[in-house]
């Protein structure tokens, strides 16, 4: 979706509810506001492509999965508030 990045992002969706675009805005958003060009986010529609999300175990939508850099994180549910999901893809958080 955005340039290639040392930041590599998998987010499992249900294509347009608004928890999906809600989902990818939000990520979108958080990665261009910390890490501009340096990041890819792939989307997979669960209903699209339900194999892939069996292999990866995706029981709920919207799910993140951090591919890159390592460790590897799974986020499951809303994705709206940053700091959180900051601390939760294990990156520095700036003091607020």
């Amino acid at each position: 979706m955005s340039g290639r990045g040392q930041f590599r992002f998998r987010l499992y969706t249900a294509e347009g509810t608004r928890n999906a675009v809600r989902a990818l805005a939000d990520l979108t958003a958080l990665c261009e506001s910390r890490w501009p060009g340096n990041y890819e986010i792939e989307v997979v529609d669960v209903l699209r492509e339900p194999q892939r999300a069996r292999a990866d175990d995706i029981r709920m939508t919207p799910t993140l999965i951090k591919l890159a850099p390592n460790p590897g994180v799974r986020i499951v549910g809303s994705l709206h508030r940053s700091w959180k999901l900051l601390a939760a893809l294990d990156t520095q958080v700036d003091a607020a």
